[in-house]
């Protein structure tokens, strides 16, 4: 069976151009159903985070209105609840990625709060990406390719992605309020083949071992990916 190193937001929020603190964290669909695919399916999931912070669920992403109702809102809250993985998560600066057999960053607006600008990310998923061992990134965390520039240069250029959009920033209400936006960096300072569906809709890409993902509903589609991958 395989070990899959989940990175994971420390983030609880993001600051917005009015200086106001917009609550965030992980985004529970975005860690719930990979999860439970992974460790239905037999394989080890370890969280880390920066700085071991344990880390903080978005409560928007429980409600019954983003989950699908009242009993997809209670399914994610049960398996956040049971995932112990969550409450001991590692130190990014104490990850050995040969330890591991796939990597998989979600999202949830905290990515765009630390994730970015953390050395040890940067790091990590340069070697990762290098090793050609699997690298899954879904819906905000590919904010965290910000972190792999040197002198402006990522790893990353050139590389077919797919992120959270514009559109889809715009229609949650925070286009306007945001200091940076996730699509406009990806292509503008990370140079990405930046390519989407349509908003809401899973929409998945894969360029070698890299496989990216849109919205918090292509979580289920990496998660079977990597499953397929893990085989």
């Amino acid at each position: 069976m395989a070990k899959v190193l989940f990175i994971v937001s420390g983030a609880t929020y993001w600051v917005l151009k009015d200086g106001t603190r917009y609550a965030t964290g992980y985004w529970a669909e975005e860690f719930a159903n990979p999860y439970k695919l992974l460790t239905d399916a037999g394989h080890e999931v370890v969280v880390a985070t920066p700085g071991g912070t344990i880390p903080n669920v978005d409560m928007m992403s429980l409600r019954p209105s983003m989950a699908g109702g009242e009993k997809g809102a209670l399914e994610l809250e049960e398996i956040i609840r049971s995932a112990e993985v969550m409450r001991r998560p590692l130190q990014l600066s104490d990850v050995r990625l040969e330890d591991y057999d796939a990597v998989y960053l979600p999202g949830g607006h905290g990515p765009m709060a630390d994730l970015a600008w953390d050395a040890d990310v940067g790091r990590l998923l340069t070697a990762q990406l290098l090793s050609g061992d699997p690298l899954f990134i879904v819906c905000h965390a590919p904010a965290s390719m910000l972190a792999t520039r040197i002198h402006g240069e990522s790893p990353f250029k050139g590389k077919n992605v797919t992120g959270f959009t514009n559109e889809e920033e715009d229609a949650v209400g925070l286009a306007s309020r945001a200091t940076w936006l996730l699509e406009t960096d990806l292509r503008e300072k990370v140079h990405v083949n930046y390519s989407r569906g349509p908003i809401w809709e899973p929409y998945m890409v894969e360029d070698g071992n890299l496989v990216t993902g849109q919205n918090p509903h292509s979580a289920a589609v990496l998660g079977d990916r990597m499953l397929e991958i893990l085989k």
